[in-house]
């Protein structure tokens, strides 16, 4: 028989003081953020989330922390401008994990968009497909960049000609006659963002909790009825305010808190990684950010030694678990065709492929890709509590989102703000070298006969500054490289576990590693960690089992990749 599962130190602090001031559902950035916006403040804030942190479109994301230029084009001027004072911000308080991101539009004609534009703007219906031309894109690119100068450093966009453009990317179309280059950001690791968020929360103080795989259910005169989606129990949870941050889930969130109101419309975006050193060569380590024949704005991505492709904006109605398609794998590879057409791409080049549903409100006739991107806060009063559901919102703005929410919040509960987050450091990120010759000497200073350069290097780009907390609870014990690579060890495994709510090794490998997304979670390497993780949570053979077919579930159901082979389905 298999045994009783292990009480979670965590769900007890929730059910032995089953009350707070605020209880927030949902672990996506943007609750995350809430939560630890909420606790510099002093309050007593609990956090849900029904799977594990930044399982759901905050980890489904095209790792960008970008000012929307698009968005432009819809008139959302307003969050164009936060989004890229947003942006400034996370380059420097998260720059363990956001870095510049130098980005590329290749241009095929010059005034093509110009009469079409207007009509986009003003009625967000896409009608036909028509290129935006060089002049159309150097207005924009002009106007963000006077936004992009407020408390930045990022350097204005630049043209080249046809002949300088076929020079640096000699492998794009050759009827390219322009390329405009700008500057974003790249979040390399959003999900160890998300964590690093909710370690500063729950640093704050003493009395906030937060757990994942716990579920909102029902809603009764005690309060919010929680599911321990480990052990199936269930206990009544109260508080003043509930927040709802559980992204395109809002609606089914309400729904089991009695409310039918409907205030989503998200949309799919799905993605694949590819292994192809020839694609990764030709973006000469730029991001090439353009629109696809049928309007759409796409995207290929350089990210170590991968290539990210993206991402597709289809309408969800959240019946069933988003995957990427077929259909969408051909869509990418003709994305590719339309820049790179000499460069051939196929289906055993994918190591990896996501999918998420954007938390978009509600939108009838609008085109997808028209949809504001803004967010906003729908109140209610219901068993004596105020619920309120976020509706919108995108990874960049995660900050101000939060700030905002919390402002309401802070309000309603008669408190004033004491700790502003603008400009406050994330975790990791506290003291992060400035440089990679910075990098290099900080690793050097710390490796020993336990933890050599490389593997310090893994921890350092995992965890920022955190690495060092890491690398001491992994002198405290035995320890030993799983398969031999330097990527985890059994030790770092079980201060996963003990650290940072692991309950899967889908977790591990999905969300605490980058094993995944580079294609590098299957084989003798799974069977191998799958193995050590049974050895830290102490599980038998029946158990072992149950956990080695659950992984291989996630990742055929939800990644189309089998953990045998490494091989889409």
């Amino acid at each position: 028989m298999s045994a009783a599962p292990a009480v979670r130190d965590r769900v007890e602090a929730l059910r032995s003081r089953p009350s707070a001031d605020v209880l927030i559902i949902g672990g996506g950035i943007n609750g995350v953020g809430t939560f630890r916006d909420l606790a510099l403040q002093g309050v007593d804030v609990a956090l849900v989330e029904r799977e594990d942190y930044c399982s759901g479109a905050s980890g489904a994301s095209s790792h960008m922390i970008h000012g929307g230029i698009r968005y432009l084009e819809n008139g959302e001027f307003r969050l164009v401008k936060e989004s890229v004072v947003e942006r400034n911000n996370l380059l420097k308080i998260a720059p363990h994990y956001v870095k510049p991101l130098q980005t590329t539009i290749p241009i095929f004609s010059t005034f093509s968009g110009i009469l079409n534009a207007p009509i986009r703007f003003l009625t967000h219906k896409s009608g036909k497909p028509q290129e935006r031309g060089a002049a159309l894109i150097k207005m924009g690119l002009s106007i963000y960049d006077s936004f992009s100068r407020l408390g930045g450093t990022v350097p204005k966009h630049e043209f080249l000609g046809a002949e300088e453009s076929r020079a640096l990317f000699p492998q794009m179309r050759s009827d390219v006659r322009y390329t405009a280059t700008y500057f974003d950001a790249s979040v390399h690791n959003p999900e160890r963002l998300t964590l690093d968020v909710l370690h500063d929360g729950l640093d704050a103080h003493e009395g906030v909790r937060a757990s994942n795989y716990v579920s909102a259910v029902g809603m009764t005169d005690a309060g919010v009825r929680l599911r321990d989606e480990i052990s199936g129990e269930e206990f009544d949870f109260s508080a003043k305010i509930v927040l709802n941050v559980s992204g395109a889930w809002t609606d089914q969130t309400n729904g089991a808190l009695d409310d039918a109101t409907r205030f989503m419309g998200g949309t799919k975006g799905s993605h694949i990684v590819l292994d192809h050193p020839e694609l990764l060569a030709a973006t000469h380590g730029r991001e090439i950010f353009f629109e696809h024949t049928d309007g759409r704005i796409v995207l290929i991505y350089p990210m170590g030694d991968r290539v990210l492709v993206g991402t597709t904006d289809l309408d969800d109605d959240m019946s069933a678990q988003a995957v990427c398609t077929d259909e969408e794998i051909q869509y990418f590879f003709d994305l590719i065709g339309h820049v790179f057409p000499s460069i051939e791409v196929k289906r055993e080049q994918i190591v990896y492929t996501f999918s998420g549903v954007r938390p978009l409100p509600r939108h009838d006739e609008t085109a997808p890709g028209f949809v504001s991107r803004d967010y906003r806060f729908e109140r209610r009063e219901q068993n004596g509590a105020t619920v309120l559901s976020v509706v919108g919102g995108k990874w960049t703005t995660f900050r101000a989102l939060s700030e905002h929410l919390a402002n309401e919040v802070l309000g309603m509960l008669g408190k004033k703000r004491e700790v502003s987050t603008l400009g406050r450091t994330i975790g990791g990120g506290k003291g992060f070298p400035e440089s990679e010759a910075g990098e290099r000497a900080w690793i050097q200073a710390r490796v020993d006969d336990h933890i050599d350069a490389e593997r310090y290097g893994i921890l350092l780009e995992r965890y920022g500054v955190r690495a060092d907390a890491v690398a001491a609870y992994l002198r405290e014990g035995e320890d030993r490289l799983i398969g031999g690579s330097p990527e985890l060890s059994t030790r770092e495994l079980r201060f996963l576990v003990e650290r940072e709510q692991v309950e899967h090794v889908a977790d591990v490998l999905i969300r605490r590693t980058s094993l995944a997304f580079r294609g590098a979670a299957a084989g003798d390497l799974f069977e191998e960690i799958v193995r050590a993780f049974a050895d830290v949570k102490g599980w038998g053979p029946e158990e072992l089992e149950a956990e080695r077919e659950h992984a291989r579930s996630v990742f055929a159901d939800r990644h189309r990749i089998d953990l045998a082979t490494g091989e889409l389905s």
